[in-house]
């Protein structure tokens, strides 16, 4: 069935490949079809193809090699720790090309962040697990995710205490093990002033007198009983994050 939708044609054929690159189903220096198979594929002109491939030129995404043709590049771009459950879910790829982490840690914890308890029905004082890990692309550090879960979460998925890295998603096992579906709050974004520990996880070198400012995305899982956990993704300043249109 042909992709192509009234008026805008261009923005599924670049929506399309934007997704793929996203995924990680397209890695850096994979040639994209050439402008015949894109209109063949998406029932649309030559015109509508070199509109999309130029918004994916802007976007950084791609790029012109010549007799190679058109090649995806090292993405610009980082995804946050719910955005890589989707990717799981789409395709079963837990890093896109270039992606890994390290430093996984999981801590125990007397929670006394007033805006995590509010997020979670907590109390100050009461007892959390707190799972941290660093994201690196392309062998920087990007994002330091931290992820808090409560005792009702941790008392179903036992796994979350353990060290080192889950195999299976936590929400996953939580609805195998109660048939309770675990879904995802609204995600929100701030800005505020980094600490040292985030810093340090990050690379970021800057004077102790300094303030660094960052980038900060929260999301907020429940399922029909209450509040499941709580993530925030933290990006090292200059880097870039899709947002949702």
């Amino acid at each position: 069935m042909p992709y192509k939708g009234a008026g805008k044609g261009y923005a599924d054929v670049a929506t399309h490949y934007r997704q793929q690159i996203q995924n990680g189903e397209l890695a850096p220096g994979d040639t994209l079809p050439s402008v015949a198979d894109i209109r063949s594929e998406f029932g649309v002109a030559a015109k509508t193809v070199s509109r999309a491939l130029g918004l994916l030129k802007s976007e950084g995404l791609i790029a012109s090699r010549g007799a190679l043709g058109t090649v995806v590049t090292t993405s610009p771009t980082v995804i946050t720790g719910a955005d890589r459950v989707d990717r799981i879910a789409r395709n079963g790829l837990r890093y896109a090309p270039g992606e890994t982490s390290a430093s996984h840690r999981v801590m125990h914890r007397s929670l006394d962040d007033p805006r995590i308890c509010e997020a979670l029905n907590l109390e100050p004082g009461d007892e959390v697990v707190i799972r941290i890990r660093t994201f690196r692309q392309d062998g920087q550090a990007r994002t330091v995710g931290v992820s808090v879960y409560p005792p009702q979460t941790t008392a179903v998925v036992p796994e979350l205490t353990g060290e080192g890295r889950m195999e299976r998603y936590w929400a996953d096992l939580y609805t195998e093990r109660t048939d309770r579906e675990v879904v995802k709050g609204q995600r929100t974004a701030r800005a505020r002033q980094a600490s040292q520990q985030e810093l340090d996880a990050l690379e970021v070198d800057a004077p102790e007198h300094v303030s660094v400012a960052v980038l900060v995305t929260t999301q907020t899982f429940h399922d029909e009983n209450g509040p499941l956990g709580y993530w925030e993704d933290v990006y090292a300043p200059d880097t870039q994050m899709p947002v949702p249109d």
